[in-house]
């Protein structure tokens, strides 16, 4: 029966021996700003910045048309897919695809394993949580869910958080560790603020998602760095 420290198998050390350290903090960081923000929003402490930060993206005279021209809240559109749930599952299909043919099935089976789970944890705290959706302004894309914590803004930290820690554990390069890992961070944000800039969610909701995704995409690079080591020693 394979070990489980298959699923690292192929997967390079990072450079640094203190990197589970930094993990764990930044996970707990991560859950430890999610308790919070949770807690404020449940008692309306949140609320004046919410509103304030929400009308900050729409103009003044018309509270139904966000800033900047036609073309820039266009691109704001097609730029917050990128955090939903199809597009998502077309990338992590792509790149689980890549690493079947590669033969690397422990790694192709971690990475399912890490984003599935966020996705089940990040939809059951909407169903937990159960806040409704802004009113304060017009919406400019079709929603359903419950707005609290903001799925794109989670899933996406989960997915290319996670993916980012797969790819620089591939190669050798520093430079490429460091565009991998920054792409990764620029998608995350923008899509979160594209979100706000929507009407779809208070930033609240958004910063609550960042707060989960990268507490669980450091949680699963951690899991890689402590298998990692126990692989060593199977080996050794």
């Amino acid at each position: 029966m394979p070990s489980i420290t298959s699923l690292v198998r192929g997967l390079r050390d990072l450079p640094f021996t203190s990197a589970p350290f930094i993990l764990t903090a930044i996970a707990g960081a991560g859950v430890y700003a999610f308790l919070q923000i949770a807690d404020e929003v449940s008692e309306a402490e949140f609320d004046a910045y919410d509103r304030a930060l929400l009308l900050a993206f729409r103009r003044p005279d018309d509270l139904a048309t966000p800033l900047g021209p036609p073309w820039f809240r266009e691109f704001m559109a097609e730029l917050t897919a990128l955090g939903g749930y199809p597009l998502l599952t077309i990338i992590v299909a792509l790149v689980v695809g890549y690493l079947l043919i590669a033969r690397m099935y422990g790694p192709a089976l971690f990475a399912l394993l890490a984003i599935v789970s966020g996705t089940a944890v990040s939809q059951l705290l909407k169903v937990l949580y159960d806040r409704p959706r802004p009113d304060l302004v017009e919406q400019l894309v079709s929603v359903q869910t419950a707005s609290f914590p903001s799925g794109h803004a989670a899933m996406s930290a989960v997915v290319y958080l996670t993916l980012a820690s797969l790819i620089v554990r591939l190669v050798d390069s520093t430079p490429i560790r460091v565009y991998v890992l920054a792409v990764a961070l620029l998608l995350t944000v923008s899509i979160g603020i594209s979100r706000v800039y929507l009407g779809v969610h208070w930033p609240s909701d958004v910063a609550a998602g960042w707060a989960f995704g990268v507490a669980w995409a450091s949680l699963s690079w951690l899991v890689v760095a402590v298998l990692r080591r126990w692989r060593g020693r199977e080996q050794g």
